[in-house]
């Protein structure tokens, strides 16, 4: 399954967030062995951006792994409100 979190950030802290965001996912890449991405919406909202950390094709237990990782990260401090977590499938229609 692939793992979304997202949430939102103030816009002056965004450039902290990239910086520390791509660090940790780097990290949880090569521990791991997940394709992460991340992403942002254009544009903000209210002086907020939104942000989404992608993780691919995850093995069991992975979010927990995420959560305690973000929250060692000081990833928290930079983010507004609460981060939203889903997971997907990949979907492939019959022929």
């Amino acid at each position: 399954m692939d793992l979304y979190i997202y949430y939102r950030v103030p816009v002056g802290k965004s450039e902290q967030l990239e910086q520390q965001a791509v660090a940790l996912q780097a990290r949880l890449s090569q521990q791991h062995h997940v394709a992460t991405e991340l992403k942002r919406r254009p544009q903000d909202k209210d002086g907020l951006h939104t942000w989404m950390e992608v993780y691919l094709d995850t093995p069991d237990g992975f979010e927990t792994i995420v959560e305690e990782a973000i929250n060692s990260s000081g990833l928290p401090a930079l983010i507004d409100g609460p981060r939203h977590t889903e997971y997907f499938l990949d979907f492939s229609p019959c022929a």
